[in-house]
């Protein structure tokens, strides 16, 4: 897995190993953030990425020019392959890792706003439903903010009743969804 563009282009990331995350793909993340190049500014953007695992979609948007990034993770030794990553960028100081279940994360109601936020939870955990309803519930997303989700295909009806969306992106096995405000 790799840095696909911006200050940090090339640069190889470390993967976590265990049997429950399942990275997004360099060809599936490329992708994405082809479509998000066409319709977002990443300069100076916030930007939370939960369900973070190695931490790709965040660091990328970093990569791009965002300027802050939050990470949610809760899985321990997935956290230590992502603050490797953080520090292989050496962009400590731009990012900010919160230890805790994503649901959780979501019930805060003292936060801060995001301009995008990322959600690529393993692909058959059902609290993202909830997740993604307090995280617009209660205020995380900026006005012109994006909520981007990659769920599994195998998930689509129960995703597109819970989101109240359809996909906007199909690839492989993977579907991407876009909430906002």
């Amino acid at each position: 897995m790799r840095i696909i563009s911006g200050i940090h282009k090339g640069r190889k990331l470390k993967v976590p190993s265990d049997k429950f995350t399942r990275p997004t793909t360099d060809q599936m993340k490329e992708s994405l953030f082809n479509y998000l190049n066409n319709i977002l500014d990443f300069d100076q953007m916030k930007v939370l990425d939960i369900y973070a695992g190695s931490g790709a979609l965040g660091l990328e948007s970093l990569s791009r020019g965002a300027s802050e990034i939050h990470f949610v993770e809760m899985n321990f030794p997935v956290i230590k392959v992502l603050q490797e990553n953080i520090e292989l960028m050496r962009v400590e100081k731009q990012c900010r890792i919160f230890k805790m279940p994503a649901l959780k994360f979501s019930a805060l109601t003292q936060h801060d706003k995001y301009d995008l936020i990322f959600a690529d939870p393993p692909f058959f955990k059902d609290d993202i439903h909830e997740t993604a309803k307090n995280i617009l519930k209660n205020g995380f997303l900026e006005d012109e903010g994006l909520f981007i989700i990659e769920r599994s295909i195998q998930t689509e009806e129960k995703d597109v009743e819970a989101f109240q969306s359809k996909p906007i992106k199909r690839m492989g096995d993977s579907l991407i969804y876009q909430l906002t405000l």
